[in-house]
């Protein structure tokens, strides 16, 4: 069995959305709690990345282990989740690290923990385990990577990269069969939020 920790990223503005996505709730649970259980089924440790702990504390429990995301000096947007997770990474001491979203309605455990089983498997060249899109892109927040990465993606993040897809556009990647791309569905609007309350 591969050693594998778990990173939620709770670090988005919810700007599209009006209110923070991590704290909408479906069947009464908030998403940041659904991820953080569905993440713990899988991994151990299981970190939630974020500015705002305080906003979390309450709602998971006593003994999950936060990390303190950092605004960078001078910024006055979010970053996005690629700095997120380089902030991370460091504290990861595990040969993998299955890496969400915190506003994926859809995650399945079972579909996790299928996907957990084909780490045997990836190429030794491969940094990263992740599904693709119907468009053709990467979805890099729900999947996997070989925390080996970091150094590759502590060069790009300190050269001024932001974007996950640039990054993994010059990284061996290997693709995750995925049968339901619903999975990959997350919500940036009241309408997508409608939508998946609805379903």
């Amino acid at each position: 069995m591969v050693s594998l920790a778990a990173i939620a990223l709770a670090g988005g503005q919810s700007s599209r959305m009006g209110q923070d996505k991590a704290l909408l709730e479906l069947d009464g649970i908030p998403l940041i709690q659904r991820t953080y259980q569905l993440a713990c089924q899988c991994a151990d440790p299981v970190y939630v990345v974020t500015p705002w702990i305080e906003r979390y504390r309450h709602i998971l429990p006593p003994d999950c282990e936060f990390i303190q995301e950092i605004w960078q000096p001078g910024e006055t947007i979010s970053h996005g989740p690629l700095v997120g997770f380089a902030q991370a990474l460091p504290h990861v001491n595990t040969e993998w690290v299955l890496l969400l979203a915190c506003d994926l309605p859809y995650l399945k455990l079972e579909v996790l923990q299928n996907w957990i089983l084909e780490l045997e498997n990836v190429s030794s060249e491969a940094i990263a385990l992740l599904p693709k899109n119907p468009q053709g892109w990467w979805e890099p927040l729900c999947g996997f990577y070989r925390c080996s990465c970091l150094p590759e993606l502590t060069e790009f993040v300190e050269s001024g990269g932001r974007s996950f897809q640039k990054w993994l556009t010059h990284q061996p990647v290997q693709e995750l069969t995925l049968d339901n791309v619903q999975m990959l569905f997350n919500c940036n609007t009241p309408e997508e939020w409608a939508i998946a309350k609805s379903n």
